[in-house]
């Protein structure tokens, strides 16, 4: 068995934090949303894992190697983005005719990997949704099992939505499929999908059964990441780093705070998420995510993303701030 994750995509949802960070690297409830990934799978037993990067993908490895030193790894790159069947092919060679277990390095889902994994045949993860326009949708019989899948269609036929989770067994297949389409040009909205290469395995004998999913959050944009961070830390708690320095301080739970943070006469919380070595004086913070290095200074933000090695300094705003950045709020 062997986990593939795409985090090749370049997030231009999340500019301009992704300018300068993978999106699988911004900070979510205390973790990445990578790495959130990697233990929900590792935890389950896979230990040899396919990560398929590009831009930036030099931070994605330099992660993986330090985060996680034990895992068996691979790094693929995928010099232009043509979509995630495009993806998915290029790991051709290293896969070869073992099993699959693909997550796409945006989705964070609620599931029982262990029980995934002991389903005897192929499964594709799941989730009802209100709009599937935007979404590759199942089509499912009353066995169970999956009779068509279909990418983002305008009348969709169902409103089950494939949300990035694929365990395959039919490796050589799908293989064939996606130099198929390829091949062929089959594409949907000018990339190759892995969802009409699925369609492709179904149209050649393959069954998929459907896992639903308990909960799938969203990771694609400033709004829905807030959410997605908040709702984990309701549901995960907050963890706060020992090695920290809070003076005069109100920590409204739940919050995550990093390691090396000072954080003196503010009020923290709740569903804030703060990365390692921030500095915060005279501050009030709620529904935020904060990144690493970041020094914060007489300034009120709500439902606010601020990037690693900034300086803000000021008033009460809603922010989305990339890395790097200075802005001071106050009078000249």
């Amino acid at each position: 068995m062997k986990a593939i994750i795409p985090v090749a995509g370049a997030g231009t949802k999340l500019r301009p934090h992704t300018y300068t960070q993978p999106k699988a690297l911004i900070p979510l409830a205390g973790k990445t949303i990578l790495s959130i990934i990697v233990d929900q799978l590792t935890e389950a037993g896979i230990n040899e894992f396919i990560f398929i990067v590009g831009y930036l993908g030099e931070k994605i490895q330099d992660y993986v190697k330090e985060k996680y030193p034990g895992l068996q790894t691979h790094f693929v790159y995928q010099s232009e983005r043509h979509g995630i069947g495009h993806a998915i092919q290029l790991t051709r060679n290293i896969v070869a005719d073992d099993e699959m277990f693909i997550v796409l390095g945006d989705t964070i889902c609620e599931y029982d990997v262990k029980q995934v994994l002991d389903m005897p045949g192929s499964v594709l993860g799941v989730k009802r949704v209100d709009d599937p326009r935007n979404f590759g949708v199942v089509e499912m019989g009353e066995d169970g099992f999956i009779n068509r899948v279909v990418e983002k269609p305008q009348i969709p036929k169902s409103n089950m939505a494939l949300v990035g989770v694929y365990r395959i067994k039919e490796t050589a297949l799908l293989f064939n499929c996606l130099e198929n389409n390829i091949r062929n040009q089959v594409m949907s909205r000018g990339e190759f999908s892995i969802t009409d290469a699925l369609e492709c395995m179904i149209q050649q004998g393959a069954r998929f059964q459907a896992f639903k999913v308990q909960n799938w959050f969203d990771c694609g944009r400033k709004e829905t990441l807030l959410e997605s961070n908040a709702t984990l830390l309701k549901k995960f708690g907050g963890v706060i780093a020992p090695e920290h320095n809070l003076e005069n301080t109100i920590i409204i739970p739940p919050v995550s705070i990093a390691k090396g943070c000072s954080i003196n006469n503010s009020i923290i919380g709740p569903n804030v998420t703060i990365g390692e070595k921030t500095t915060i004086n005279y501050s009030i913070i709620k529904d935020s995510i904060i990144g690493s290095f970041a020094d914060l200074y007489d300034i009120v933000l709500t439902t606010s993303l601020i990037g690693s090695d900034t300086e803000v300094k000021g008033e009460s705003r809603s922010l989305n701030i990339g890395d790097n950045t200075e802005i001071d709020l106050g009078e000249s």
